[in-house]
Formats: C-alpha cells, structure tokens, sequence
C-alpha cells in the first residue's frame, strides 16, 4: 500500500465512519492538533527521562491516540462503535500522578520560565501544545460534536505535563527559574 493516496489534493480530507471535510474543518484542526501534541511527547521521550516518567508518558501517547481517534470520527456513524472509548479512570489517574509528583517537588512560590533541563523544556511544549489542543476542542464540545470527557482530558493533561518539567528539572537537580518581573515605571 503506498502512503501517497492523493485523494486529499483538494484540500479535503475523509473522517472515519465515512464523509469528506476540508483540511481546515474544526474536527479536522483538533485532531491535527491531537497529533501534533503526541508527536512533542515523543520529543520528550526522546530525552534522558526518569523511567517512571517516560512509562507514563508512553501510556499517554496511547491515549492520544484514542483522543484522535475519537475527534475524528463523529457520533453515531457505524465507524463510531469501532472506536475506543475516552475513559474518566484516565483523568483519575493523572491526578493521582500530579498529586504524588507534586509531592516530591518544593512548594511553588513564582510563576516559573519554561526550560531547564532539555526534557523539562520538551514537556513544557508538550504542556503549550496540549493547552492549543484543548482550545481548538472547545468549539466543538460547545457545538455536541465530542464528549466532554475530550475537553477534560486535555486539560488535566497541560496540568500533568507542567508539573512533569517541573519533576524533570527537580530529579535532575536544575532549579526551576522564576519569573521576577520588573517593577513597573512610572
């Protein structure tokens, strides 16, 4: 089978379960988006990670892949009963992990920079990606077209990632930097 099709050189593409939309439909933008965070958190993986940290972020990855799955393919086509199922367990236990990471890390007193150590900086991205992602699912939970469990899922995942970097730079032994800002002129 050759990855080539060119049946999308019009600009529109095919959801699962059947229909053509443009490339630039909002379902089309969330997943894309979708797709475009689980690449960054294979990015990060790409880094030293803590092994704790990386197996979570591969069962993340996973999930990602069922979060597309599900944006791509609307509700109540025959498509839509071959597709896993967004489960809430998921977010449980990203505040599980947030919780028990938290608790490792010193108390936060700053706003902090994004950076540190490159895995920390790679997370921090994920964490950005996965905000815009949340964004682009907004209009379309407004609109009835996906679970809210999408939308939810997301956004524990940017709080998850954000105290990842932090874990990351903390294990490593790299401070956090804080964000000092100037004292306004008058």
């Amino acid at each position: 089978m050759k990855i080539y099709t060119k049946t999308g050189d019009a600009g529109e593409t095919g959801l699962f379960g059947g229909g053509r939309v443009a490339k630039d439909d909002a379902r089309v933008d969330a997943y894309g988006e979708v797709d475009e965070l689980n690449a960054t958190l294979g990015l990060a993986r790409g880094f030293p990670m803590p092994t704790d940290m990386d197996a979570l972020l591969q069962r993340l990855q996973d999930q990602l892949f069922t979060l597309g799955a599900v944006l791509a393919t609307p509700a109540g086509t025959k498509a839509s009963s071959h597709i896993p199922e967004l489960k809430a367990e998921w977010a449980e236990d990203m505040e599980r992990n947030i919780d028990s990471f938290e608790a490792e890390l010193p108390k936060m007193t700053h706003f902090v920079l994004p950076g540190g150590t490159q895995a920390a900086a790679a997370l921090h991205l994920a964490r950005t990606v996965c905000r815009r992602a949340e964004r682009r699912t907004v209009p379309l939970l407004r609109e009835g077209m996906i679970p809210q469990a999408v939308v939810v899922y997301l956004n524990r995942l940017s709080d998850l990632l954000f105290v990842m970097a932090r874990l990351a730079n903390h294990r490593a032994g790299v401070q956090d930097v804080k964000w000092i800002p100037e004292k306004p002129t008058k």
